[in-house]
Parts: C-alpha cells; structure tokens; sequence
C-alpha cells in the first residue's frame, strides 16, 4: 500500500471507532493519529498527555502548545511511576508496567468522558522492537490505528509533513529511563542528571540523540549526521555533562540507535530493541 492508501484506510478505521480517546505525547505518531481522530470524530475525540518525571524537560510543554496550536481537545493527567517497585527496580520489561498505569489510568478517563476507545500511537516498526508496553495495550484493549493500517515511521513523517503538522521531522523521544541500563535503579536524582544533560545539549545544537547514564559515566550517542558536529564541540559537551553531574563524558563512536541498551541482555531476552 502507498502512503496515501493507508491514510485513506487510517481515515475508515477512525470513523468506525464511534468515540476515541488518544494517548497523546507530542511525537509526531501520536501528534499525527490525534490530528486525523480529531478531523473524523470532532467532539467525539479528545487526546490525553501523561505528566511525570520520566519524561523529558521541556517536553509537556511543547506538547501542549502543539495541541492548542492544531485546536485538539487536550485533557491532562499524572503518573506515578517512581512510586511502583516493579518499574524502579528497571526490570527488562519495565515498559510494561509503565504502561499499565498509563493505559488503566486512560480507560478511566476515556470512562468518565462517554468515550467507547482508547488509543495509542503504535506503527508498523514497533512490531520489531522490544516493546513490554504492547501487552499492556492489549490487556487493557488499548486500539493502534497507525499500526493496523500498516504506518511505518517514515509514512507518518511524510504524511504528517504533506498534512502541515509543525513536527513532522521532531526527532524521536522516548522515556527518560531508557537512558539507564535494565537493573539500574531509576531514582529522581538519575532522571533529572539525564534531563539537565539532555537539555543541555540540544541547547548546543545537538538534535538527535542519548545520553546513556552508567553510573558516573554519561555515553553520549549522537546522530552519524551530527558526529563530526559534536567532536568539533568536545569540549563543550564535556562541560554540559559534567555540569549536569556525570564524573566522565564520552562519545559513542557507533552513534544514535535506538534500544543500544539491549546489546547488554542475554540472547534469549532479544525480543527487539526499545
């Protein structure tokens, strides 16, 4: 199928779903899916962001100006993860109990408002990847419309860009606990050394890109497109991570990619990447 041909079925499948609920981020899968239910279901539709300290600074902000800016119907609500034992102890399927509390927290909400279906911003590639957080979805019947259509990331990004959504080439994002690698207990003190780093950086210019936190050491994986950038700006980084509160600075030299942090599991736990 063509990019057109699945955003005229992402169009039919919509319309069949009555009422709907978004999981909304402020990534351009969930910005895209948000948009479209608005303009099939208007009143019917209202999109949802989950606030908490595993998410990027910065990040609800944005995300919430985006939703106004595309006249989305935006409600708010807070998660608790660093409360839950089964997600700070940073098991190997630790997005699954992540989503859990955000899926359950969603049908509630989707409950209270007369809303018959929750959905999230899955596509076509997280099929492949290390995604715990998708039996969450199906346990709690949480719909992928993206990903029943057969989206993959670049046809969101292409529609999302032929649509006229402003973040169409936003760089991806992902929790700020996939910084730390499986057993490494994630605490306050840990994300918010990732996020001043992080904001740091961008601040510098860099946009796609981790930082990995090994104890001490932040492993600071940047886009191949950005590598030569950012050894020319060495010493600068050197001095944003340090200043953010990590002893040791270092360059991946395998760049950005996505679920690095798996290469530590054993085989039989490679399921995808996160």
């Amino acid at each position: 199928m063509t990019t057109s041909e699945k955003y005229e079925a992402l169009i039919a499948r919509l319309g069949e779903l009555d009422s709907l609920l978004v999981a909304y981020s402020g990534g351009v899968d969930s910005t895209l899916l948000a948009f479209c239910a608005h303009a099939v279901l208007g009143d019917r539709c209202k999109a949802v962001m989950a606030s908490s300290e595993v998410y990027p600074a910065g990040e609800t902000d944005a995300a919430r100006d985006l939703a106004a800016q595309l006249g989305l119907d935006l409600l708010e609500i807070d998660t608790e993860e660093l409360s839950n034992p089964s997600f700070t102890s940073n098991p190997t399927d630790r997005c699954y109990h992540c989503k859990s509390e955000l899926f359950s927290l969603l049908k509630g909400v989707a409950e209270s408002k007369g809303l018959a279906n929750v959905a999230d911003g899955s596509n076509a590639d997280d099929r492949s990847d290390h995604r715990p957080g998708a039996r969450a979805a199906a346990e709690c019947g949480v719909v992928s419309p993206l990903q029943e259509v057969g989206m993959t990331k670049q046809d969101i990004r292409d529609l999302a860009r032929e649509l006229g959504l402003p973040n169409w080439d936003k760089p991806s994002m992902a929790c700020l606990a996939s910084r730390l690698p499986y057993g490494e207990q994630i605490t306050p003190g840990a994300l918010a050394r990732i996020s001043n780093a992080e904001v740091a950086l961008r601040d510098l210019g860099l946009r796609q890109f981790r930082v990995r936190a090994h104890g001490d050491v932040a492993r600071l994986e940047v886009d191949g497109s950005e590598l030569d950038a950012a050894w020319d700006k060495r010493g600068s980084i050197t001095e944003a991570l340090k200043g953010a509160g990590f002893v040791w600075a270092s360059l991946d030299l395998e760049g950005y990619r996505t679920g690095s942090l798996n290469a530590a599991l054993a085989d039989e736990q490679h399921e995808g990447r996160n």
